[in-house]
């Protein structure tokens, strides 16, 4: 096995474009990271096969923050831009979002996530502190949305492209198969608590690396993965 590096943090987004969670402590399945993407919000009259209701029609919507209630029958709550609390459920979060985005939405709940390509997603800190550098913009990982980022020996942006068609074992037990690069979009623009759009991070993307940041994976092995852990590629 070689090492490529450790964990620096891991995240997951318990409802789709809205705020992420840090974890201390990241529960992995075979659908991906527990409760990541759970819900996302659809636009009830889309008939696209990407229907979500993301940052992209709604940029604000990356300032609503989701928080797991222990011992509650609904177990996630919904902290509004403006203070507000609504379990994830109400009516009244659902009819916020449509005003603000001038669309009619409904909520779905999906175990198994609802992500844009693969279950598992990676980024290395070389990568987010290359683009920065390239766009002259701040070094801010949260734009991303991903899953793990991970702290590089080798500190090259870009590095983790390689690890597409090999295996990743993360800490202990979790082994991830890396699939494929990354494309990016514009969701990429938006900081991460919201905010005007920053176009050059976008085109400085575009121009480093073919607009591709970051790897998926799907889970081979699941397990628990922490800051500090280990990563490594098998031989």
């Amino acid at each position: 096995m070689a090492r490529v590096g450790r964990v620096a943090s891991a995240w997951r987004y318990p409802v789709k474009s809205m705020a992420g969670e840090a974890l201390a402590e990241a529960p992995v399945t075979l659908q991906g990271v527990a409760h990541d993407r759970l819900y996302a919000f659809v636009q009830a009259e889309s008939s696209s096969t990407f229907p979500w209701l993301t940052g992209r029609e709604l940029a604000g919507m990356l300032r609503y923050e989701p928080r797991w209630i222990a011992g509650e029958r609904i177990g996630l709550t919904v902290r509004t831009p403006s203070g507000a609390e609504h379990a994830i459920t109400a009516d009244a979060l659902r009819d916020e979002l449509a005003a603000e985005s001038g669309r009619a939405v409904r909520l779905l709940a999906n175990y198994r996530g609802s992500f844009d390509v693969a279950a598992v997603s990676l980024m290395s800190l070389a990568t987010v502190d290359g683009i920065a550098e390239a766009s002259g913009t701040p070094p801010e990982p949260g734009r991303f949305r991903m899953n793990f980022y991970v702290e590089t020996d080798e500190g090259t942006p870009f590095a983790e492209d390689a690890w597409v068609g090999r295996v990743l074992r993360i800490g202990d037990a979790v082994r991830v198969a890396v699939t494929e690069r990354d494309r990016r979009c514009a969701m990429v623009t938006l900081a991460p608590h919201g905010g005007a759009p920053l176009t050059p991070v976008l085109r400085a993307i575009a121009e480093l690396n073919d607009a591709t940041a970051g790897v998926y994976g799907a889970v081979l092995t699941p397990g628990t993965v922490r800051p500090g852990d280990e990563v490594v590629i098998e031989d």
